[in-house]
């Protein structure tokens, strides 16, 4: 399941806690939500990361704003959420929507009534936290 990519995208920026360093992503606990590494690989440039994750999201959880050293692609796999990105505005999501979150551009959501799961991948800076606090 590691080699699959299950979403591709901020999954609501799997906010907060994940270094993107060279080699591995760490990961610091956040109530509601369970990620998973799927895949990180250098580049596409030299300085810069791509990291694939799954995020799970526990029904009516509240993903707080924050934002991300990179742009943050996502795809809605099964649930539904609501996403407020500032610049585009409120996201209702469902399963089969993607949703992109430009570079350091704050965002956050409300879970729906379900578990929800999103797979996000960030092409982020090398070395910055994948999400910081708005």
């Amino acid at each position: 399941m590691l080699t699959r990519r299950l979403f591709a995208a901020c999954a609501l920026c799997a906010a907060g806690g994940f270094l993107a360093t060279g080699a591995e992503a760490e990961t610091a606990a956040t109530s509601g939500l369970k990620r998973t590494l799927l895949k990180q690989t250098d580049g596409p440039v030299e300085g810069y990361v791509t990291v694939e994750m799954r995020v799970d999201i526990e029904p009516d959880a509240t993903i707080a704003r924050h934002t991300h050293p990179g742009v943050e692609s996502g795809y809605l796999v099964e649930g539904g959420t609501d996403l407020a990105i500032d610049g585009i505005g409120a996201l209702s999501l469902k399963p089969g929507d993607g949703f992109q979150v430009p570079t350091g551009t704050p965002h956050g959501g409300k879970n729906g009534p379900a578990k929800t799961v999103i797979v996000s991948t960030y092409v982020v800076e090398k070395g910055k936290p994948l999400a910081s606090p708005a």
